[in-house]
């Protein structure tokens, strides 16, 4: 805390997630005096509970398969099964390394770091700890915690959210996910990889229902290839426990059991009890409304990350966070195009896109002015190094720019570098066609793809 308590900051920021430090972090960059108030690690959900833990472990689950099939790579290995106290200690060394750093950087900005439970006390003010921090600004980035549904309850024992997933001290030999969204399908994923059976239960017609139809059908091959199940297009019942696990029933009936039972079924903001609507703050089932700018009804209240409803996204909320500071500071703010925002799920395959979906390409332009191509990795040869099947579809405005790529297969998440430039940029097909591609990477597949859009395909067929 500020020595003196009249001290008013330029910026009150409630919640230190990704929205909330990277607004700290650019603020106190561009000379604000900003307070920032976390009642547990700066760093939130996405350091501790969310993004870096879930791809630890999805990376210790590709260390396992590989070990269990590296024969056919001529190197002869034995793979005597998971350590899941080593694989917490690993996921963990990540964690805190990151945190470390993270805490320095806050202190090397001289952002005011207040550890506490916030709550919004007027228009300018937050209180915690017993005294009243007052700003001249309050940012709300209060962020979000696993939801549940309706007669579903949470108990962290044979019903368990992600949180307890991350921490659970064993391998569970049988596992139920409801929810085939990103964190569904990422804890299925190493779960599988693990040694887990699994089966996933998604209410809708398709596995990460979000995405491009095409990109979903391949992730349910690939997983129908691993042994994962999956049940599609009926909702949950019920869950009830048995003598060893936990028992679903769908709306049809059909039942399945399991020791465990994870509640993926995505997440709702952090916003009861912290005095948001008794400063008129306007709301929408528990989110704060806010504008492109990021402002809030309130003129001296702004609202980012999984507080507000835009994409769940730890990336979005630093932009978020960073157009916040930028505004406040001064400079022009630019609102974000959250279709032009890269999303990627680290499941095996992954699952990278940047832009919109065929379908809604259609809805947009008319069905006759959409081109959609898809290349197959199968014709990539660093895929097939690395033993990686999959595709890439562009999605075009005929005779005009690409507004949509869609990726499945092995590391594709790191294709959505230059995807996402193709997007903002409105790059034609020819334009990027024109580039040269290293080889042999799984990067030239963009190029290869853009090359066939354009016309003149080199390695794929016409």
């Amino acid at each position: 805390m500020a020595n003196d308590a009249s001290t008013v900051f330029d910026l009150v920021i409630l919640g230190g997630g990704s929205g909330g430090y990277a607004a700290a972090l650019r603020g106190a960059q561009l000379g604000l005096d900003v307070a920032l108030i976390e009642k547990d690690k700066v760093g939130g959900t996405c350091l501790h509970r969310g993004c870096i833990p879930t791809k630890a472990l999805l990376h210790a689950g590709e260390i396992a398969d590989q070990a269990r099939e590296s024969e056919q790579f001529g190197v002869k290995a034995t793979f005597e099964g998971i350590d899941i106290a080593g694989v917490h200690k690993y996921k963990d060394g990540v964690i805190a390394g990151l945190y470390k750093g993270l805490q320095g950087l806050v202190a090397s900005r001289k952002v005011t770091y207040i550890e506490g439970e916030g709550r919004l006390s007027s228009p300018t003010s937050v209180d915690v700890n017993g005294q009243r921090v007052q700003g001249r600004h309050v940012l709300l980035a209060t962020g979000s915690v696993p939801k549940s549904l309706p007669g579903l309850e949470i108990d962290g024992n044979r019903i368990i959210s992600s949180d307890h997933a991350l921490v659970l001290d064993r391998v569970p030999k049988s596992a139920i996910i409801l929810g085939g969204g990103v964190i569904g399908v990422e804890f299925a994923s190493a779960w599988k990889s693990f040694g887990s059976e699994v089966t996933v239960i998604e209410g809708l017609k398709h596995l990460v229902p979000v995405e491009d139809e095409n990109s979903s059908k391949l992730l349910e091959r690939a997983f129908r290839k691993r042994g994962i199940k999956f049940n599609l297009g009926t909702f949950f019942e019920k869950a009830e426990y048995t003598q060893d696990g936990v028992k679903v029933t769908l709306a049809d009936g059909k039942e399945f059991e399991a020791e465990v039972l994870l509640v993926a079924v995505g997440r709702g903001p952090v916003s009861a009890g912290l005095g948001y609507e008794e400063q008129g703050v306007a709301m929408d089932r528990g989110y704060v409304l806010a504008d492109e700018y990021m402002r809030t009804n309130v003129p001296t209240i702004s609202a980012v990350g999984d507080l507000v409803p835009t994409l769940q996204l730890a990336h979005v909320g630093f932009a978020e966070g960073i157009l916040v500071a930028e505004r406040l500071a001064g400079l022009k703010a630019v609102p974000i195009d959250y279709d032009g925002v890269p999303r990627v799920t680290y499941c095996h395959p992954e699952v990278a896109s940047v832009g919109i979906t065929e379908a809604r390409a259609k809805e947009i332009y008319g069905a006759d002015k959409v081109v959609a191509l898809k290349y197959n990795l199968a014709g990539n040869g660093k895929s097939k190094i690395l033993n990686t099947t999959g595709e890439i579809k562009l999605v075009q405005v005929k005779d005009g720019a690409v507004v949509g790529v869609h990726m499945v297969g092995d590391r594709m998440g790191e294709q959505v570098g230059e995807a996402q430039l193709i997007y903002n940029w409105e790059a034609l097909p020819a334009e990027v066609a024109q580039l040269i591609h290293a080889h042999p990477t799984q990067n030239e597949a963009l190029g290869e793809a853009h090359l066939a859009l354009a016309g003149k395909p080199l390695h794929s067929h016409d």
